[in-house]
């Protein structure tokens, strides 16, 4: 058995520790966005593989075995090339992801399907709006720049972006409900737009809206291929350890 680990989240370094820690031959690879990865306990790759092409070919070269996507659920098109170089190859994939926000009671979510239906959410009046999307897609609110933008990273921007009013601030997760409250009241934010990221690291934001009774524009997550997927890794160990058997039954796949 060897696995390859497409990282970047929480989750993928909670199981790049539990396969270090169970001495299960692996691999973690980074796409190479943020400026200084997290440390991890496993040997370590930095970069885009090429395409569907060129992942498969890694996957070969490497001896492979499992495959697990635990990129960014917004990370669209590594997923893709995730579930084709599987399909490609015939080695085993799986996505450990986090399940999607809900709204709860009190909140006033505006749940649109894009960044670009985002953006036209925003037509109106100036306002000060928290901007947490990461800084890949900043510049397509450039088309509504009567608002003040907030904008939280985790690195600071190679360019300036292209928003005549605009904050940066440099902060890395996980959040706090009492941080979260604290920046929202001092910058007099007025409106939130994130991505459904899921996951406990960034949800302070989403309860520190509620308490403010603040709206939010929620980005929702990207239609993907069917695929397997796991919530935890000890549904992902599981896989590993049983599912790899030869006799063993296919699991159900989930739809996303």
């Amino acid at each position: 058995m060897k696995v390859l680990i497409l990282g970047g989240t929480t989750e993928a370094s909670a199981l790049a520790s539990a396969l270090g820690e169970r001495g299960i031959p692996a691999l973690f690879s980074y796409a190479g966005r943020v400026a200084t990865p997290k440390p991890q306990p496993l040997p370590t790759r930095v970069g885009g593989f090429g395409g569907v092409t060129g992942l498969a070919a890694f996957l070969g070269e490497e001896r492979i075995t499992h495959l697990v996507d635990a990129t960014h659920p917004f990370a669209e098109q590594m997923s893709r090339h995730a579930v084709a170089a599987a399909q490609q190859t015939g080695i085993r994939c799986q996505a450990l992801t986090r399940p999607p926000w809900l709204p709860e009671a009190g909140d006033r979510w505006q749940q649109v399907a894009s960044v670009e239906a985002a953006v036209a959410a925003l037509a109106g009046p100036a306002e000060r709006i928290l901007l947490a999307i990461g800084r890949q897609q900043l510049a397509a609110f450039a088309s509504q720049p009567q608002h003040h933008y907030l904008l939280r990273l985790v690195d600071a921007p190679e360019v300036a972006p292209p928003l005549p009013r605009h904050r940066v601030i440099l902060d890395r997760g996980p959040f706090t409900l009492d941080g979260d409250l604290a920046l929202l009241q001092e910058h007099g934010i007025q409106r939130l737009v994130c991505k459904n990221a899921g996951g406990a690291g960034a949800i302070a934001k989403l309860t520190a809206a509620r308490q403010l009774g603040l709206p939010v524009v929620m980005i929702e997550r990207p239609a993907l291929p069917q695929r397997q997927e796991a919530h935890t890794v000890e549904e992902v160990l599981a896989w590993l350890t049983h599912d790899s058997a030869p006799d063993s039954a296919p699991r159900a796949e989930r739809g996303v």
